[in-house]
C-alpha cells in the first residue's frame, strides 16, 4: 500500500464519520437524534422531529460525504496512482467511518444515504437504479427500513452488470452487507409486523 492509498483511506474514514443527523440537529436546534425515537443517527430519525428540511440536509449530507472521498479517489485512478482494489479500499473505509464514527464514540447510523452516495461515485446508472428502487419502495410502503433493505439487496446484483472491476463489485456487496446487518432489529420488527410506517 502506498502513501497516497493510505492517505485516501484514512480521509475517507475521517470524512465518513461526519454524522450529518447530528450536526444538523444541532445546527437547527432540535434534539440529539441519538436520544429519542430508534436512536438512529440518520434521515429517518431526523425527521420524526417534524423538520423535514433538517431530514432532507441529512441525507444530502450523508450521500455526499460518500460520494465525495470516492470521486477524489477516482481522480487518482485515472492517473494510475491507485488501483482497482485502493478505491474499494476508500469505500469500505469510509461507509465503515460512517458506521464507527471517531468523533461520536464509533456509534454511527445505518448507511443508507452514504452507501447511496458511494454508489453514485462508483457509477452513475448504479446509484440511480438503487436510488429508483429505494424511492419505489417507500413511496409504496412507506416503511424506512424495508425500501433500504431491499434497495441494499438489489445494489451487489446491479454492480455485477454496472461495475467493471470485481473489487469494485465486491465492495458493493460488503457494503451491503454491513448495511443489512445494521438493520438486524428492523429485520425482527419487520417479520413481527412491528415496524413503523413513516408518518405513523
Amino acid at each position: 500500500m502506498n502513501i497516497t492509498t493510505f492517505l485516501l483511506i484514512c480521509t475517507g474514514y475521517l470524512i465518513g464519520s461526519l454524522s450529518f443527523a447530528i450536526i444538523i440537529s444541532k445546527a437547527c436546534h432540535l434534539p440529539d437524534p441519538r436520544t429519542f425515537g430508534s436512536g438512529n443517527p440518520g434521515t429517518t430519525n431526523v425527521l420524526r422531529t417534524g423538520n423535514r428540511k433538517a431530514a432532507l440536509f441529512t441525507l444530502l449530507g450523508d450521500a455526499i460525504k460518500g460520494w465525495v472521498p470516492v470521486f477524489i479517489a477516482f481522480q487518482f485512478f485515472w492517473h494510475s496512482a491507485l488501483t482497482a482494489s485502493d478505491i474499494a479500499y476508500v469505500a469500505i473505509a469510509t461507509f465503515l467511518g460512517h458506521l464507527y464514527p471517531i468523533y461520536f464514540r464509533f456509534k454511527g447510523g445505518k448507511g443508507v444515504a452514504t452507501a447511496l452516495g458511494i454508489l453514485l461515485a462508483f457509477s452513475l446508472k448504479l446509484g440511480l437504479c438503487v436510488a429508483i428502487i429505494w424511492i419505489v419502495f417507500l413511496k409504496a410502503f412507506r416503511i424506512s427500513s424495508l425500501s433500504a433493505l431491499i434497495a441494499a439487496l438489489s445494489s451487489p446484483i446491479l454492480a455485477f452488470f454496472f461495475l467493471s472491476e470485481p473489487s469494485w463489485k465486491w465492495a458493493v456487496a460488503l457494503i451491503a452487507t454491513m448495511l443489512i446487518i445494521r438493520h438486524k432489529l428492523n429485520i425482527q420488527k419487520l417479520i413481527s409486523g412491528k415496524e413503523n410506517r413513516i408518518g405513523s
